[in-house]
């Protein structure tokens, strides 16, 4: 009972600091502010601007952003993955986005894990952890590959979902890790080269590609359904 309330108070104890560190320090506030909004823009070249404006701090920065988008979802990764191969070249901006997204997947994971669901549903949303868990009941393990596929939609509600099932956290990591790894590459090497009104262009297919995906997906799992109602109705037709 001592370690069960000793921790029960760590993790209230964490959370308080957290809020009032928020409240009461000015310059965290709106810098948390800022990091938002910037992010509502959707401007590559803003988060660049950010992030540069740090000078020799500007890897860590990213990294830090790249966690904070993480736990605050479903702010957009890949804002921060096409800036990182502007800034430190399509190789270097790649494992940086990589292995901070990593990161952050991992917070997000332990976050569920430990504060449970009512903690990740205020951090993301009751529905969207609904349709998640569908997701999972479904496909397990292979969600996390698919999610990761597509790096410039947030994957963080699917790293809270984990948390909050049987998964082990090696198995979680390692599918997210190389799930997320090909298209992590691909968009830091298109990225890199992006300029103006191509950007705008790639953005619009990008956009476009991932509509199409989820399209295809949710079909898929409402046929899925439609298929296991159809063959538990013909059953019990047959019991009858």
């Amino acid at each position: 009972m001592k370690n069960i309330k000793k921790s029960t108070w760590v993790k209230i104890g964490i959370i308080v600091g957290l809020i009032c560190i928020y409240l009461f320090v000015t310059p965290v506030r709106t810098g948390i502010k800022k990091i938002v909004f910037l992010f509502s823009m959707l401007d590559v070249d803003a988060i660049k601007g950010y992030i540069l404006s740090f000078g020799i701090w500007a890897p860590i920065i990213s990294f830090l952003l790249m966690v904070f988008q993480s736990v605050a979802a479903p702010l957009p990764a890949f804002l921060i993955t096409f800036a990182n191969a502007g800034l430190f070249g399509w190789v270097k901006g790649a494992l940086l986005s990589w292995s901070s997204a990593m990161a952050g997947a991992a917070l997000c994971f332990y976050i569920a894990r430990i504060y449970g669901r009512n903690a990740a549903e205020k951090l993301t949303s009751k529905f969207a952890l609904e349709e998640v868990d569908k997701f999972f009941d479904r496909y397990g393990n292979y969600a996390i590959l698919i999610a990761r596929l597509l790096p410039f939609i947030s994957f963080d509600i699917v790293s809270y979902a984990a948390g909050l099932t049987a998964m082990g956290f090696w198995s979680f990591f390692w599918a997210t890790g190389l799930g997320q790894l090909p298209a992590t590459l691909v968009y830091s090497y298109v990225g890199g080269m992006l300029t103006g009104g191509t950007k705008k262009f790639v953005f619009g297919l990008l956009i476009l590609f991932s509509l199409s995906i989820l399209i295809y997906l949710m079909k898929k799992i409402w046929n899925d359904r439609n298929s296991k109602k159809t063959a538990d109705n013909t059953e019990k037709i047959e019991r009858n």
